[in-house]
């Protein structure tokens, strides 16, 4: 059965519902860019609160290897995902316990992923200057080529509706979902949780 990740959670409420509704992991972005980037101290919260029920996964963009570990460090998270222009040497530096998290434009996504180390590894779409969080499908033979080789995390545009498509098309390891599930940036909408996470597992 797929996993589901719910990314982009800024509070300890949202983060134990989506844990309750079945989230097999959540996302706490650090980008300063993005509407859902939380501090240390409440990725600390989140992370506390989240246990051992979910894996917690920091979101950064373009930040050195030594910030990395020092924010997982400090907020007790494992698992980094790299949504910025990380050279492979640099995620190599964090397994197992990283991935690289891939726009995609094309097919040449297919090559970039394969030079890429680890055994995780995202797709999500590319949109200039949004790294992420976008609401934007794209093509999911790319994906599925992908996740013949990977544990691919299919993210981009994901929404209750259209995610039972994507896993059967993709057949992923763990589907990501943002902007899908919410009220506002940020804040997630308890019924679209559930309804995405029901669906997913479902398929």
């Amino acid at each position: 059965m797929v996993e589901v990740k719910i990314c982009g959670l800024t509070t300890v409420d949202d983060a134990v519902r989506c844990i309750e509704a079945g989230a097999d992991a959540i996302g706490l972005n650090f980008w300063p860019g993005s509407p859902r980037s939380v501090d240390v101290q409440t990725a600390r919260e989140i992370a506390e609160a989240a246990a051992d029920r979910a894996a917690v996964v920091g979101v950064f963009v373009d930040f050195t290897l030594d910030q990395v570990r020092e924010i997982l460090r400090e907020a007790g998270i494992l698992w980094a995902q790299l949504h910025g222009d990380e050279p492979p040497e640099l995620v190599a530096e964090l397994l197992p316990t990283a991935y690289k998290a891939i726009g995609v434009k094309d097919g040449s996504a297919i090559e970039l992923a394969r030079s890429y180390p680890g055994e995780h590894l995202l797709l999500d779409a590319s949109v200039p200057g949004m790294p992420g969080g976008t609401g934007r499908t794209f093509d999911w033979e790319i994906a599925a080529a992908v996740a013949g080789e990977r544990k691919l995390t299919l993210a981009g545009g994901l929404t209750p509706h259209n995610v039972p498509d994507a896993v059967r098309a993709v057949r992923p390891f763990r589907v990501d979902v943002a902007s899908g599930v919410e009220s506002v940036p940020g804040r997630k909408d308890p019924g679209l949780v559930r309804r995405f996470i029901d669906a997913a597992k479902s398929a």
